[in-house]
């Protein structure tokens, strides 16, 4: 019952009764359907501003006033993972997409009938202007010791937070229906969701092949066997796929690397919860995949890669400062898909949607892949003498 009650579930609902209804309804109706889309996607749209400013800068100050050296190192084991997975998957996008079975013809589809009225809803800024305050005021804030700046920015991501769990949130099911219902009643999704499906699956094979990657590197590095901490993930990897969130299965992350023999435990104190926060390259390995298809399957075109370059340095930054929650990442990094690679409307509500359904699995691997950035600390603190603290 509980999956009936979680945002997927809905999602997935949302998708079927929107493809059904897109079949069935006749042009008349789809004016209302093409209107209240259009509201919805302007409210979405102004919130994108919001939720930068309130993710990201917020995120800086927390760093930032704690940066010890083991700080630093995990911080830099966390981009860096997030950016390499962001590159293969770019990489296998690029080898992969234009193979697939993707028709961008427009022919012979119906065309969508014109909103009844345009309510237009400006953002306060644009989402680049966003993007660089967040980071300007979050240094700054870090550099000046400013503590009223920084519990401004605290509350201020609190108040994001509840109008993204308050409106955007359960607005999306709505978002998502109208959006496919129009696919459907154009004559489009009948082409393109065997498309979804198999990019589904070669996403979740890039997971495991990350995870692989992230575990032989993390023994090579520190001389211990990554098998052996992964052998007690199996809790942790089914939680994080019924959860869909870092944070709630951070207390069984914990307990899972705690029992493994090759992890220091005053590291898996300090590395679990922190990587669960700041490390979740299954998620992005999963957005730079959707939105290069996303890209193919609405405009016709893969983004340029000096664009993807730019999206995947960037969006290595933001998932650090996204929060642990179901769709965190791509909620932080709307104001890249937006103001990198150009997407609109359209291609915001199905980036939501697809990812949505499948970000169980990336956070899966986001807190699978914690074990393996918590065996490179152990190693780290071995090879330059940093003494094991006491357990509390």
């Amino acid at each position: 019952m509980k999956f009936f009650k979680s945002l997927p579930a809905r999602l997935l609902l949302a998708i079927v009764i929107g493809i059904l209804l897109g079949l069935v309804l006749p042009q008349s109706a789809m004016v209302v359907v093409v209107t209240a889309k259009y509201i919805m996607g302007q409210v979405i749209m102004f919130c994108v501003p919001l939720i930068i400013i309130g993710f990201i800068a917020p995120s800086i100050t927390q760093l930032g006033g704690s940066a010890t050296r083991m700080l630093s190192v995990a911080v830099i084991l966390a981009y860096v993972s997030s950016i390499l997975a962001a590159f293969m998957s770019a990489g296998a996008g690029f080898a992969i997409i234009p193979h697939l079975n993707i028709i961008t013809d427009p022919e012979g589809l119906r065309e969508l009938p014109a909103v009844a009225f345009q309510l237009d809803i400006p953002q306060i800024m644009p989402v680049m202007s966003a993007l660089v305050f967040s980071m300007l005021v979050g240094l700054a804030a870090v550099w000046t010791r400013a503590e009223i700046i920084t519990g401004v920015l605290e509350e201020f991501r609190s108040v994001v937070l509840k109008i993204v769990e308050k409106i955007i949130i359960p607005i999306l099911p709505f978002f998502i229906a109208a959006t496919f219902c129009g696919l459907a009643w154009e004559g489009s999704i009948t082409r393109q969701l065997p498309v979804f499906l198999a990019v589904i699956l070669i996403v979740m094979v890039g997971h495991y092949i990350w995870l692989a990657v992230l575990y032989g590197t993390a023994s090579a590095y520190s001389g211990r066997s990554g098998r052996e901490v992964i052998s007690h993930y199996g809790p942790a990897y089914l939680t994080a796929v019924g959860t869909m969130s870092s944070a709630a299965t951070l207390g069984v992350a914990l307990e899972c690397a705690r029992k493994s023999k090759n992890l220091r435990r005053d590291l898996v104190d300090f590395g679990i919860p922190l990587f669960a926060n700041i490390h979740l390259c299954g998620s992005v390995l999963t957005e730079v995949f959707f939105v290069m298809t996303i890209s193919k399957v609405l405009y016709g075109q893969l983004p340029s890669v000096s664009n993807m370059i730019l999206f995947c340095l960037l969006l290595g930054v933001f998932a650090i400062g996204a929060p642990g929650v179901p769709g965190g990442t791509v909620m932080a990094s709307l104001g890249l898909i937006t103001g990198v690679l150009g997407f609109d409307s359209d291609g915001t509500a199905l980036m939501l949607a697809i990812f949505a359904l499948q970000d169980s699995f990336g956070t899966a691997c986001n807190v699978t892949g914690d074990g393996a950035l918590t065996l490179m600390l152990t190693g780290y603190a071995e090879k330059h003498g940093i003494r094991e603290a006491p357990s509390a």
